[in-house]
């Protein structure tokens, strides 16, 4: 494991390096560093919520005894109860959305689990419980 120094001086390695990757600063704190690419990161996230929907509409589903769909590729999740359904398709961050009555949009995954639309921003797992909400109803 290497540390770089900001300044410039040789990295810190061996038994004296933190675990994790980590940045060394001046004043000797250690900064946390990604440790993935973005894309490795925007995947995971897409996993994440594809197994919030599965979530999401089998709790939906419970009283009614509903069962909804939730098929998940790597670049696309397509939800189905019924006549509903949802389809999210990703590329990198940008992720579009449609429904069976023909609205749609484009959101933006970050790197915070959050979904950014035009003008606001939402948690990932608020978005993922009102789309399975209304496809269970």
């Amino acid at each position: 494991m290497n540390f770089v120094v900001p300044n410039g001086d040789t990295p810190i390695q061996g038994a004296l390096a933190p675990e994790g990757n980590r940045n060394l600063t001046l004043a000797g704190q250690c900064e946390d560093l990604p440790n993935t690419s973005d894309e490795s990161l925007y995947a995971e996230l897409w996993i994440s919520l594809a197994s919030l929907l599965r979530s999401y509409t089998a709790v939906h589903g419970l009283s009614r005894k509903r069962q909804a769909t939730v098929e998940a590729e790597e670049g696309r999740i397509l939800t189905r109860h019924g006549e509903k359904w949802l389809d999210l398709e990703r590329t990198g961050a940008a992720v579009t959305w449609r429904r069976e009555d023909g609205r749609g949009g484009s959101l933006e995954l970050t790197e915070a689990g959050t979904l950014r639309h035009a003008a606001d921003e939402e948690e990932m797992d608020m978005a993922a419980e009102a789309w399975a909400r209304e496809l269970m109803q």
